[in-house]
């Protein structure tokens, strides 16, 4: 007879922080329903986000718009900047049908790097793991935070340090859901698609850690506040020691 496999049980921080404003200002770019955002706020900044499309549930200063226009012409006026691009053109992980559609999405990735180096400000891009052409600077995975997703997601940085957390082993760790005409159980929850057989919206939003939008589509576009919280916190150590030594000088 096969051994019993046992999944293992996720220890979760308390959700949410309690939160302290810092007087920083960050520029959230493509910042779809807020994912990253929330985790910013929750940091101390004041985050304003800007998308080309509308989001509604965006829950904080939202600019609909070109984000890489709004960038060359208000960058300079904020402490740091966010950005997400759209990855399809660029990620080496899509595959199948998705594969044969990728020419037609025009890579947004180089262009948002030379708009945020003109800003003279810190910044960051993030995508997920297997895009091209961007440095892996750190590396951010659900089980570093707890979550019920796994969910990779790499940061190219530009005059930031964050510290990369230890990754977790997959190992005991298993993704709910139907695959090959069967239904396996696991501790993990898949957050993409049209979330057939995938889990309840409820769900979804639990092993995100969104609470404010229950849209399938923008909960699948998502990175959980809990990735940009550490790097806020970071982030926000690192500028407002630099402040103080300005002031001090």
């Amino acid at each position: 007879m096969g051994g019993v496999e046992h999944l293992v049980t996720l220890t979760r921080p308390a959700w949410p922080p309690a939160r302290t404003p810092n007087g920083l200002r960050l520029l959230d770019l493509c910042c779809g329903a807020g994912g990253a955002g929330m985790g910013y706020h929750l940091a101390g900044f004041e985050v304003t986000g800007v998308d080309i499309a509308p989001q509604p549930d965006y829950p904080f200063t939202f600019h609909q718009g070109d984000a890489l226009e709004f960038v060359r012409e208000h960058g300079h006026e904020y402490d740091v900047i966010a950005a997400g691009p759209p990855c399809q053109a660029d990620c080496t992980l899509t595959a199948g049908t998705n594969a044969g559609r990728r020419h037609l999405h025009r890579s947004l990735l180089a262009a948002t790097r030379e708009a945020l180096l003109v800003t003279g400000r810190p910044w960051l891009i993030e995508q997920p793991v297997g895009t091209a052409r961007m440095r892996r600077d750190l590396l951010l995975c659900g089980l570093m935070f707890g979550l019920q997703v796994f969910r990779h997601r790499q940061f190219e940085l530009c005059g930031l340090a964050v510290a990369q957390p230890e990754h977790p082993s997959h190992a005991g760790h298993r993704v709910r859901g139907w695959r090959h005409g069967r239904y396996h159980d696991g501790d993990m929850i898949a957050v993409y698609g049209a979330g057939g057989g995938k889990g309840s919206i409820p769900e979804w939003q639990a092993a995100m850690g969104i609470a404010w939008t229950a849209s399938r589509r923008t909960l699948a576009e998502a990175i959980p506040p809990a990735y940009s919280l550490h790097i806020g916190r970071a982030l926000a150590a690192a500028l407002l020691r630099s402040h103080t030594g300005r002031q001090a000088a």
